[in-house]
């Protein structure tokens, strides 16, 4: 009995080091909603099958292979569709924009003033009044840039995000995609060769997609 936790112990602690090298790193905080229920369900069957040592080990591995397989697919078809990855992963929202609070967006993200309040105080920021721009991440972290900040006139804002055009930070600038196509017309490009553009100082930057490949 005792051999039998011990080995599936082992087993499964090298099995789970090798899972998570196959599904890429991040970090605890950055797990979005999919790698999470991943995670709590590889952990769950490896405990389940410590406990049942006396059940074969094989109803326990391929569940878990199950996932992984599951997971590394689901991962390769977000990095290849934006929409996809966007929803599983949701995207980022400017919750404050030049000093001024976004209750349309905190609305939408179901995020109350409490919520932006206490991350505001975990960044040492007192008042509202002392923040330029305020993000919340994908991941649930608030990104921060005080107005006192050295670059605070240089916040990036994405427009072209691996080919597909950001209307809603286009809107925040009070630019469409009329302004945008002749941008791009200026510098010689077409949408399908931006990989990233994005807009600081009255400007806009870009990288290829070729530069990437």
């Amino acid at each position: 009995m005792i051999f039998k936790i011990l080995f599936r112990t082992a087993l499964f602690y090298i099995l789970l080091i090798f899972s998570y090298k196959i599904m890429g790193k991040r970090e605890l905080g950055e797990l979005g909603i999919f790698d999470f229920a991943i995670s709590i369900l590889i952990s769950q069957l490896i405990a389940i099958s410590i406990e049942n040592y006396k059940d074969p080990i094989l109803y326990t591995l391929l569940p878990l292979f199950i996932l992984i397989f599951f997971q590394v697919l689901l991962s390769f078809i977000t990095l290849k569709n934006k929409k996809i990855r966007d929803f599983i992963d949701g995207v980022e929202s400017i919750i404050i924009l030049n000093g001024k609070i976004n209750f349309k967006e905190m609305t939408k993200q179901r995020y109350s003033l409490s919520d932006l309040l206490n991350q505001l105080r975990d960044k040492d920021i007192r008042s509202i009044e002392e923040v330029d721009f305020a993000i919340l991440e994908s991941n649930g972290k608030l990104s921060v840039f005080k107005k006192d900040d050295k670059d605070k006139d240089v916040f990036p804002l994405p427009l072209i995000v691996d080919g597909r055009i950001e209307e809603k930070n286009l809107k925040l600038i009070n630019k469409d995609t009329v302004w945008l196509n002749k941008e791009l017309k200026n510098k010689h490009l077409d949408l399908t060769d931006v990989f990233y553009l994005f807009f600081k100082n009255d400007q806009t930057y870009y990288i290829k997609r070729s530069s990437i490949n």
